[in-house]
């Protein structure tokens, strides 16, 4: 089932891209959902509207769970649910900027068992299943070998390393950025960053298909207490993010831990 979930996710995500464009650096319109939760285009709304239509048509008996869908507990009571993120990056979108992303992905009694990020205005995708290798455009990819910290080249925003977060002292890293999370997770999935961290609560749909994605490649995925990952939880949050080279993740707990 992995596998055709998997090409199921692929053929949406292409889709979505194809609707997002049409919409990307043409002024769409855009609201604030308030709070902490950011801005929302019509872009969004569209690619979630066709993605819930295709997917769930296909898969009536799976569970949703999307950023721009009002949540329903109703997804709790089945073992299997979508979990996406129609645009990751939203504010990088309404910018003009290439660097968002569709995130799309399957979870299986709290494992993602297939996953999809998608950057339309790159042309690129990231996929990956529990049957099927870790690939960018068809390619297999492989994490870091990296195995120090110091010096190492990590996606994160300059507040992830403030001292009071790291009782163990501040790791000198190179820090890069970018806007969409789950392309943070596919960056450090095929080495082109040495890996990549959130310190703040990170919802399930910015990270289900990106944690699978970098864990195929040989990243070790958790949350900043080492946690496991686990999905479709009640709150649709994770407790931050790392998703590190195993020498890499060992010395960030470390120092998270003090």
């Amino acid at each position: 089932m992995p596998a055709r979930d998997l090409a199921l996710l692929t053929e949406a995500a292409r889709e979505a891209g194809r609707i997002a464009l049409r919409y990307w650096r043409k002024d769409p319109k855009v609201w604030d959902k308030g709070g902490e939760h950011g801005p929302v285009s019509e872009a969004d709304l569209a690619v979630n509207d066709m993605l819930k239509a295709r997917l769930m048509d296909a898969r009536p008996d799976y569970g949703w769970l999307s950023e721009e869908t009002p949540d329903s507990t109703d997804r709790l009571a089945v073992d299997t649910v979508f979990i996406l993120d129609p645009i990751d990056g939203t504010r990088a979108f309404i910018a003009g900027e290439e660097t968002w992303a569709h995130s799309l992905a399957v979870a299986h009694k709290g494992k993602v068992t297939a996953g999809v990020v998608h950057l339309p205005a790159l042309d690129r995708i990231y996929t990956a299943s529990l049957s099927s290798e870790p690939m960018r455009d068809g390619q297999v990819i492989r994490c870091s070998g990296r195995d120090r910290l110091e010096g190492a080249n990590i996606l994160t925003t300059k507040a992830n390393m403030a001292p009071e977060k790291w009782p163990g002292g501040v790791p000198e890293i190179i820090r890069g950025f970018r806007a969409s999370l789950a392309y943070r997770m596919c960056l450090a999935a095929e080495g082109r960053f040495d890996g990549m961290l959130t310190l703040r609560d990170a919802w399930e749909w910015d990270i289900a298909a990106g944690a699978l994605i970098a864990e195929r490649a040989g990243a070790v995925v958790t949350d900043q207490t080492g946690a496991a990952l686990t999905f479709n939880s009640p709150g649709a949050q994770a407790k931050g993010v790392l998703a590190l080279p195993a020498g890499l993740h060992a010395e960030a707990l470390a120092r998270l831990r003090g």
